[in-house]
């Protein structure tokens, strides 16, 4: 479960391809909260053990503390590259901070790989993409199934597949909301699909605010000019941190079950998202 030391934005997040590390830099610089390097969908099968030592060679070097989480999208452990992803990471003294973790479809997938992050020695943390069917059916089981875990991301483009639709909000309304329950469930984020057509920005916007209130902690990008305005859309609103700082102080103060904040009954279970949205606001410096 996420506690106040894992808790930070995860507002936007972009890919950079495995096979390109002179991008690495331009993408921590690109504003997103997290940057992933890139081993699955973007990589063809030919350039595989490439891109997986180009990833791997970017961690040996020291890491800036510039407030951006890196990670990198291996391949699914299903599968043979995924494997010899895994066997890389276990082997090497400079892993990774984070892993995304695609296709996951049951528990058992994130159980063994936490198993053998720690026989490693790895402290790596986790991402888990939803994008099955059966990811979707096993969700809140696997939101649960490692202390490593730090966001569950919804894959629309995967799952609109797996269940024959179009990709679009109202088709995938259903499981979306699945997946937000499941990461709420955990105490985790849950960060949704990029949006994927760059010539409308008005619609993104549209789209991330949808995500936004039906509970998501952010939005991915499929390009640095999108991340202004995701950053911007989920970035909690002066507003709501002024009532959070006050309903926290309301409660510290009362030291009860229940306090009454702006002529409304708030009880104790509010308190963790307050917590969650001060948390989030002193990290940004606001």
């Amino acid at each position: 479960m996420t506690n106040a030391s894992t808790i930070r934005p995860r507002r936007s997040f972009i890919f950079t391809p495995g096979l390109r590390p002179d991008m690495y830099p331009k993408a921590l610089a690109s504003g997103a909260d997290m940057v992933c390097v890139e081993l699955e969908d973007g990589i063809a099968p030919k350039d595989k053990a490439e891109a997986r030592r180009n990833a791997l060679a970017l961690f040996e070097m020291p890491q800036e503390d510039d407030n951006v989480e890196k990670m990198v999208r291996i391949n699914s452990i299903r599968e043979r590259f995924g494997i010899e992803d895994m066997n890389a990471i276990l082997n090497t003294a400079t892993p990774p901070p984070a892993l995304m973790i695609p296709k996951v479809r049951t528990p058992d997938e994130v159980v063994i790989l936490d198993q053998l992050l720690t026989e490693a020695g790895h402290e790596t943390r986790l991402h888990v993409i939803i994008e099955t069917n059966a990811g979707l059916e096993a969700a809140v089981d696997i939101a649960h199934s490692s202390s490593r875990i730090e966001s569950l991301l919804f894959g629309g483009v995967d799952m609109a597949a797996e269940l024959r639709c179009e990709n679009n909000w109202n088709n995938l309304l259903y499981a979306r909301s699945r997946v937000v329950s499941a990461a709420a469930g955990a105490g985790l984020d849950v960060i949704d699909v990029p949006f994927l057509d760059l010539d409308d920005m008005d619609g993104m916007r549209v789209a991330a605010e949808q995500a936004r209130d039906l509970g998501f902690s952010g939005k991915g990008s499929v390009h640095p000019k999108q991340i202004p305005a995701l950053n911007e859309v989920f970035t909690p609103a002066a507003e709501r941190i002024a009532r959070a700082r006050r309903v926290i102080a309301e409660f510290e103060a009362a030291d009860t079950g229940l306090v009454v904040v702006d002529g409304k009954l708030i009880e104790k279970p509010v308190l963790r998202d307050m917590y969650r949205i001060v948390t989030i606001a002193e990290r940004m410096g606001l």
